[in-house]
């Protein structure tokens, strides 16, 4: 039978989320090296692991509202949309000038960030006690130049997605976490800890570098009329920047939320910021590996369908309900995970030198209250994606603002007021702050979807489909703690060994016969309920 254009623009979203995933998978393992040799030398209930854990969330605002996230929002729709048209020069125009004035507004406000970071410190980390804030000031100031660099990849990422060239763009990250972990490595066992956090910092920057360096040569020959100028604007670049500046409120808020919850964890004890850095580095990457790699895959498709396609609508439906299928298959059995084995995880991947077990059980709590919202985050990511390829900005910043209103008030009351009134230690309102936000996560994806719905019709999974994913991830987590409680070893890595891979295989069985394992491919499929 002959392949319909439905099903080849599934196989080839597919094969485009796969290699997406690939390079994130890679980048994200070497992000988890480099996570642990950091817990190595630092611990969490150390200063300078606290001053990094803030100081890299403030530069990193720089990055994440001008970075890939806005960049593919508003760049990525225009230029697929020039590039299936077969307007390839003006679509080198489009990405020539967009570079060039990025990379000097990026200049300007790396040089301003430099000059008012100590304010800024001051205004995110209030908690802080002198050392410590002076620590993180100065460990900002170093990070803020590779910041800007970090921009500028993102805009070589947004090009080369374009062309379907997701590979290259996501495994470029490993370049920086290789020069960090070599930074410690080489530095880490002869240094004083405040003089080493700083030496990363530097080491941040150089790999920063790298990470962009190694993506210029493919832009260049994917754009070869590509030429960086500030001016003339073409008609196409005014539709980049009139979708940028939502775009960039829009991140502006979802990153507010953020210095939010680093402000109020500035008030719990030491080590609750480090220790959600930690728990931040697990929980992030189901959202990176399937939320991002299908919603990153799906947002050049559907922005070029949006473009070419009389029934628009209808296409852009059925691409939206096939990738909440295929996150939701692996986002839930990583949330039962999180809850039921976060321990173990943790445990696995960072409890080394100074890092402990009673560490890793901290981590467990706030990894257990971050899960809450998992699914949701990773769906909403996918629903924004729809809102972009259909040029609307507006709406996901409105749905942004809601949920940061709600993390808000929650993440203050739980985290500073709930462990009090249950008379536990003041540490574990870390855990309260990120279910806080989970909460909020749904929130916001409730609020994309109903707007979303009204536009192209009903879209969404039903509620049979997830019912059965998580009576598969309890069955899987079930015989994952049989199997705990029965080993009598502590080394981390066994236990992991020893729990999660059985976990997976009795998920993916369990999923099988309750007939919800359709992303699997085919082959894979055996043991289905008939």
């Amino acid at each position: 039978m002959p392949t319909t254009t439905t099903e080849s623009g599934r196989s080839s979203s597919g094969r485009a989320a796969a290699l997406v995933g690939a390079g994130i998978l890679i980048s994200r393992i070497v992000g988890l090296v480099r996570q642990r040799v950091i817990s190595h030398y630092f611990g969490i209930t150390t200063a300078p692991a606290d001053a990094w854990a803030a100081g890299f969330r403030i530069p990193n605002l720089l990055q994440n509202l001008f970075g890939e996230g806005a960049l593919s929002a508003s760049l990525i729709p225009v230029y697929a949309g020039l590039l299936a048209q077969k307007r390839h020069k003006d679509a080198d125009t489009v990405v020539g000038v967009v570079g060039a004035l990025l990379a000097l507004a990026v200049s300007v406000l790396v040089l301003v960030g430099v000059v008012v970071t100590p304010w800024v410190v001051r205004l995110v980390a209030p908690g802080f006690d002198d050392e410590t804030r002076a620590l993180t000031v100065t460990v900002v100031r170093v990070l803020f130049p590779g910041t800007g660099l970090l921009v500028m990849s993102a805009w070589c990422l947004g090009i080369l997605n374009s062309h379907h060239r997701f590979l290259l763009s996501y495994t470029a990250p490993v370049a920086w976490s290789v020069t960090m972990i070599g930074a410690l490595l080489w530095f880490g066992g002869s240094t004083d800890l405040s003089a080493l956090v700083i030496i990363l910092a530097w080491a941040s920057v150089i790999g920063s570098a790298l990470q962009f360096l190694v993506q210029v040569p493919s832009v260049l020959r994917l754009a070869p009329h590509l030429t960086l100028r500030a001016a003339p604007l073409p008609a196409d670049v005014w539709r980049v920047i009139r979708n940028f500046g939502p775009t960039v409120l829009t991140r502006g808020v979802v990153q507010l939320s953020v210095y939010i919850g680093t402000i109020i964890a500035s008030w719990l004890p030491t080590g609750a910021m480090a220790a959600m850095t930690n728990a931040q580095t697990l929980y992030t990457l189901p959202i990176s590996l399937f939320g991002m790699s299908i919603s990153s895959a799906e947002l050049p498709a559907m922005s070029a369908t949006v473009v070419s396609d009389g029934a628009a609508f209808d296409t852009l439906r059925r691409r939206l309900n096939s990738g909440l299928r295929r996150i939701a298959f692996f986002v839930v059995p990583s949330a039962m995970l999180f809850f039921a084995l976060g321990d173990v995880a943790a445990a696995a991947l960072f409890q080394t030198g100074r890092f402990t077990s009673v560490d890793a059980v901290y981590v467990w709590t706030i990894l257990a209250g971050s899960a809450i919202g998992l699914l949701a985050s990773t769906l909403g990511r996918l629903y924004s994606s729809a809102f972009f390829a259909l040029r609307d900005t507006r709406t996901p910043f409105r749905c942004a603002v809601l949920r940061i209103a709600t993390t808000t008030i929650l993440g203050y009351v739980c985290a500073l007021h709930v462990p009090g009134w249950l008379g536990v230690d003041r540490a574990w309102g870390a855990a309260g702050l990120t279910a806080s936000d989970g909460v909020a996560g749904w929130v916001e994806m409730w609020l994309l979807r109903r707007a979303l719905n009204a536009r192209i019709g009903e879209t969404g999974l039903s509620r049979t489909y997830v019912v059965r994913l998580w009576v598969a991830a309890a069955v899987g987590a079930a015989v994952a703690w049989i199997i705990k409680v029965s080993i009598s070893t502590d080394q981390p890595v066994i236990v992991a060994a020893s729990t999660i891979a059985p976990y997976l295989l009795a998920f993916v069985g369990a999923a099988m016969w309750l007939g919800v394992a359709d992303t699997l491919p085919s082959r894979l499929r055996v043991f289905r309920r008939t």
